[in-house]
């Protein structure tokens, strides 16, 4: 079991978290809210994230253990190799789930109904990988939710103007970086017939990727110019820019320890993001 606590909290399962810290962040600019009760939210958020990431995490293996068992890279997983068995798997879904829903119930009404609407893309996840080459864009519907749902749990409700646009920006990143890791796996992919972005693209991945980055940053950059954000913001985001531009640069898509350390690489370019909001919420703290 503790392997599959490690595989759950390491860095593969960190991005996501981002979204959540940077929705409640900028709600807390935009209403000038203290900062006390942003790091409080934060750190609510921050259990909950991994809690439900991990419970991603087990469904995901529960549906991939016949998968799992026959790639190099997955075999040694807990349910693939044999440590745990499918039912002390499904308790311990069970205790994640619980554990989830207790951060939920913390929350105001519209963010547990929000919240819970996101279940569905949660455990569908899993199965898109069988019948459609774009199971990122489910993946990253699904990881992403926090940017609807951060900014309601701090005020009560969404600003769409804001929100959506955080949103949709999240799914791009999803989509650039789950692509390269799905690179790994391509040959073990093709063999045991799992589909993603990585085979759907080919040759053309670097096209598609730069595309997705610059629809990231654009949508990021409205969510950013719709909340009011100043300098700070902006400063923070072209230094996302720039690491998007070295990632696209320097990737090697057949070699996976390159695959590995860009995806990895990724929660700097969310810290970039995050140190920006905060310098626009520490300025506005100091003016006012």
């Amino acid at each position: 079991m503790y392997n599959v606590l490690f595989r759950q909290l390491s860095l593969e399962n960190i991005h996501e978290v981002f979204y959540i810290a940077w929705s409640i962040s900028m709600a807390t600019y935009a209403h000038n809210l203290p900062v006390q009760d942003s790091l409080k939210m934060m750190a609510l958020f921050g259990v909950g994230a991994l809690v439900m990431r991990g419970a991603g995490c087990t469904i995901n293996d529960m549906w991939d253990k016949d998968f799992d068992n026959k790639v190099e890279r997955t075999k040694t997983r807990p349910l693939a190799s044999g440590d745990i068995t499918q039912f002390q798997a499904l308790c311990f879904l069970g205790l994640q789930l619980s554990a989830g829903l207790g951060v939920l119930t913390q929350l105001n009404m519209y963010s547990i109904l929000l919240g819970a609407s996101s279940m569905g893309l949660v455990i569908t996840y899993p199965l898109m990988k069988r019948v459609t080459y774009w199971p990122q864009v489910v993946l990253g519907l699904a990881f992403n939710w926090g940017a609807l749902l951060g900014w309601s749990a701090m005020v009560g409700t969404s600003d769409w103007t804001v929100t959506l646009p955080l949103y949709a920006s999240g799914v791009y990143w999803t989509l650039f970086y789950d692509t390269i890791y799905a690179h790994q796996d391509k040959k073990d992919d093709i063999q045991v017939g799992i589909k993603s972005t990585a085979l759907r693209f080919g040759a053309q991945t670097p096209e598609w990727l730069t595309g997705f980055a610059v629809s990231s940053v654009g949508l990021l950059g409205l969510a950013g110019y719709m909340n009011g954000h100043g300098l700070p913001f902006y400063m923070g985001l072209s230094a996302a820019a720039a690491h998007y531009a070295w990632q696209l640069k320097t990737v090697n898509y057949d070699d996976t320890r390159s695959c590995w350390s860009k995806f990895s690489s990724n929660r700097y370019l969310g810290g970039l993001i995050f140190t920006g909001i905060w310098g626009d919420i520490l300025l506005q703290q100091i003016c006012s």
